[in-house]
């Protein structure tokens, strides 16, 4: 009998349980996070083509809306209005798209490839909202060039905070992005569901009005609207910078308020964390549930 049990003892191969090791972690994001990377610096139609819609909004609708607003003299320019808003526009649609490739991933098996690897799905989503954000933001980079054509300073400080901001408006697009491809499963309903997401978000932000002076239920779509916290601080930040009276100031950026008290910018800008936050943990939640 000891025999058999020395036998059966010698059958049985050690078994190494793997604990959390949070630079194994942090090494397998900044894989997903370089594949990013990779992906987009391939696709130049895709770069060309995200490019199109920020400048068309800028320079025909803006130049077109700006001569039947007109402007009086010493007020700011439509288009130096309308920077800020577009400036956060050119992310949207690239942001979202990074999050939403994971229906191709799945499609073609390597989400599975990666979700059965030793790492968490936390690390794996973090480096996918990492690497769309930082895509994202680094072809905006292109419309932050031309700040200068429409009224813009350069200012040194000011472009780095735009940067800071248009990463985290970023992420909020991928993290979105990831939590419809948790429940999408066929390519051919990615790109619908994203326009029909994206664009009202898009619209609802303030980005392309003031959001002083409109009606009820408009002020209470922009104010539940998460975008609005992150195109808000862009235009505060560009009007810091813009030689405005106050009366102009307080007619094309009002801030936003609730019930009277305005929401200071870096009020603003925590919301915009926290939601990145949240909708990673979502994300997170449906992959674990989902695969």
């Amino acid at each position: 009998m000891s025999e058999v049990t020395d036998i059966v003892d010698d059958m049985i191969a050690p078994v190494r349980v793997l604990v959390f090791d949070p630079r194994h972690e942090a090494r397998a994001a900044a894989v997903v996070w370089q594949r990013e990377l990779i992906r987009f610096g391939k696709d130049r139609t895709r770069m060309l083509a995200s490019l199109v819609q920020p400048v068309l909004f800028l320079f025909v609708l803006g130049v077109g809306l700006g001569s039947l607003v007109g402007q009086a003299p010493g007020t700011v320019r439509f288009t130096t209005f309308l920077f800020p808003g577009v400036l956060a526009m050119s992310v949207l649609f690239t942001a979202a798209f990074s999050g939403i490739s994971m229906v191709w991933d799945r499609e073609f098996g390597f989400l599975r490839e990666m979700l059965i690897a030793p790492v968490s799905t936390t690390a794996i989503l973090t480096g996918k909202c990492f690497g769309g954000a930082t895509v994202a933001t680094a072809q905006s980079l292109v419309m932050l060039a031309l700040a200068g054509v429409v009224g813009v300073p350069y200012a040194p400080i000011m472009m780095l905070q735009l940067v800071g901001l248009l990463f985290l408006a970023s992420f909020i697009c991928t993290a979105m992005g990831l939590v419809l491809a948790a429940r999408i499963k066929q390519v051919q309903s990615a790109m619908p569901m994203v326009q029909l997401i994206i664009t009202p978000m898009m619209f609802l932000s303030g980005a392309l009005f003031p959001l002083s002076g409109l009606p009820g239920w408009l002020t209470v779509l922009t104010h539940i609207n998460p975008m609005t916290y992150a195109v808000e601080p862009m235009r505060a930040i560009v009007f810091d910078n813009l030689a405005v009276d106050a009366a102009t100031r307080a007619r094309l950026d009002p801030g936003i308020s609730w019930g009277g008290w305005t929401v200071p910018v870096a009020v603003q800008v925590a919301i915009v964390i926290g939601i990145c936050l949240a909708l990673l943990g979502i994300a997170v939640g449906r992959f674990a549930r989902t695969e």
